[in-house]
């Protein structure tokens, strides 16, 4: 079975430290639209890594998990989700309102025959870490990184299987500007609720 795990991870200090999931899109709580998707692709509740003390009460009834290690910023919040998981896991940042259940599909079905599945994108580095599928593989090979010191999201790639979600694909669960955007901002925030 593969698990959705939703990261809550990050001090939002561009957002005033208030918790961008429960920020409401479109009459509803980013946290809420979320996990609606990963139930409609993946027929449970998502996991929610939150190191917030308040973290159990956003959702009552969804099991809440601690960062592993904390300091690892992103990189933290993926292996925390392959190591709760602990089986395969897809994974979505919870400041991500528009993530539909087509793309959390698509990324399941990418782990298939691979460790890893992080759809492309226009982002700075290709891809969406931060939205994609981690097989338990990862596990090993994220410790291996963090032991050498290297923290970023993608540094354990080169130990595992890694599949890109060609653009044509991930165009196919949504428009990507739409997909990716993040609300890191009250303005960001705005544009999202601009939406259709």
């Amino acid at each position: 079975p593969l698990r959705g795990v939703i990261l809550a991870g990050g001090a939002a200090s561009r957002f005033g430290g208030r918790p961008k999931g429960l920020e409401v899109v479109g009459g509803r709580r980013i946290l809420d639209r979320l996990v609606a998707e990963f139930e409609a692709a993946l027929g449970a509740l998502p996991l929610l890594v939150a190191n917030d003390p308040g973290a159990a009460t956003w959702r009552p009834g969804m099991q809440v998990v601690a960062d592993h290690a904390l300091g690892l910023g992103a990189l933290g919040g993926i292996w925390t989700a392959v190591m709760a998981g602990p089986a395969p896991v897809v994974v979505a940042a919870w400041d991500m309102p528009f993530v539909t259940a087509a793309l959390i599909q698509a990324l399941a079905d990418g782990l298939v025959d691979h460790d890893a599945c992080l759809p492309a994108s226009d982002g700075p580095r290709g891809v969406e870490p931060l939205c994609a599928g981690y097989g338990p593989a990862c596990e090993a090979a994220i410790a291996a990184a963090v032991a050498r010191g290297d923290k970023r999201a993608i540094g354990f790639h080169r130990d595992v299987r890694v599949h890109i979600l060609p653009a044509a694909e991930v165009a196919a669960a949504g428009d990507p500007g739409r997909l990716f955007f993040n609300v890191n901002t009250a303005e960001d925030l705005t544009l999202a609720n601009e939406q259709p």
